[in-house]
């Protein structure tokens, strides 16, 4: 994976950081709010072992209007403090408006981590011009920053597939690099927990595309639901899932705790022989 020059290969899969430069984040309500905040969690997520630090100015969820001014000003400081603090770290902007793409982008972000779709016509181009990586995501037709209701599919699975492969090829033909595109099946965006387990359990056939896929899951309602825990219960749900994608053979995940997601995703790679133990040292001597 070729990221706007940058490659990125690991014996384990990928790691992005959220943080969140909104006061509203379903998760984190608000804790990277303040700028200080916002770069000392750039900073831990970095040590931690991050590979990508995804950077969003609008929630996911209904909420307050976001203005295309007020989203800048949200994360381009940030980002361009982390794109002098980190020269080589590859860093994304969350974000569905070809504007604030553009703009993030001319100010040294490398991805677009566009959860809506292509839902602005424009966002395709803007990301080309650059030369920048862009996430395909499946979002079931919502519109952005809504909740579906009672969502439908024959099958999710295909759904999934279907659409975002689609987007690849929108995108590639309006020149976004092939090298820096992945596939988001967008777990609980258009899904009900029922889906989100049954397109979880088809990952593999996302996966047999070829395309790389960012599983990003974390900590999401599917698993409150599936586990009946409250929001600060939801990690142990979400480093299983983790666990099973990896394996898999997903490429990125997008979370919230980097050293637990990290220590699970070595784990993994060391079970299945792709990555050595950090220390061997017991009777082998």
């Amino acid at each position: 994976m070729v990221i706007r020059g940058r490659r990125l290969s690991r014996d384990r899969a990928l790691i992005m950081a959220i943080v969140n430069r909104t006061p509203d984040s379903f998760y984190d309500n608000g804790a990277t709010w303040s700028p200080e905040a916002a770069q000392a969690a750039i900073e831990d997520a970095v040590a931690a072992g991050a590979d990508v630090v995804d950077l969003g100015g609008v929630p996911a969820s209904p909420g307050q209007d976001v203005s295309v001014a007020e989203e800048l000003d949200r994360v381009v400081p940030t980002l361009r403090w982390a794109r002098e603090r980190f020269p080589d770290l590859v860093i994304s902007i969350d974000t569905y408006r070809a504007e604030v793409a553009d703009a993030c982008l001319a100010a040294g972000a490398d991805l677009v981590n566009d959860s809506w779709a292509g839902w602005d016509p424009e966002i395709l181009a803007a990301t080309a011009t650059h030369g920048a990586g862009y996430v395909c995501a499946h979002t079931g037709g919502l519109t952005p920053r809504t909740d579906p209701v009672r969502p439908t599919y024959t099958d999710v699975v295909a759904s999934v597939i279907d659409d975002t492969t689609a987007l690849a090829e929108r995108a590639i033909a309006a020149g976004v690099p092939a090298e820096g595109i992945l596939l988001d099946p967008t777990i609980d965006f258009g899904k009900n927990t029922l889906q989100s387990l049954e397109v979880l359990r088809g990952l593999p056939r996302l996966i047999a595309t070829g395309t790389p896929v960012l599983l990003a899951m974390s900590n999401k309602g599917v698993v409150g639901e599936t586990l009946d825990v409250p929001l600060d219960g939801r990690l142990t749900g979400t480093l299983a899932a983790t666990a099973l994608a990896a394996q898999a053979g997903v490429a990125m995940v997008r979370v919230h705790q980097v050293e637990e997601t990290r220590q699970t995703l070595e784990m993994v790679a060391s079970i299945a022989g792709h990555r050595p133990p950090s220390r061997a040292e017991r009777w082998m001597s």
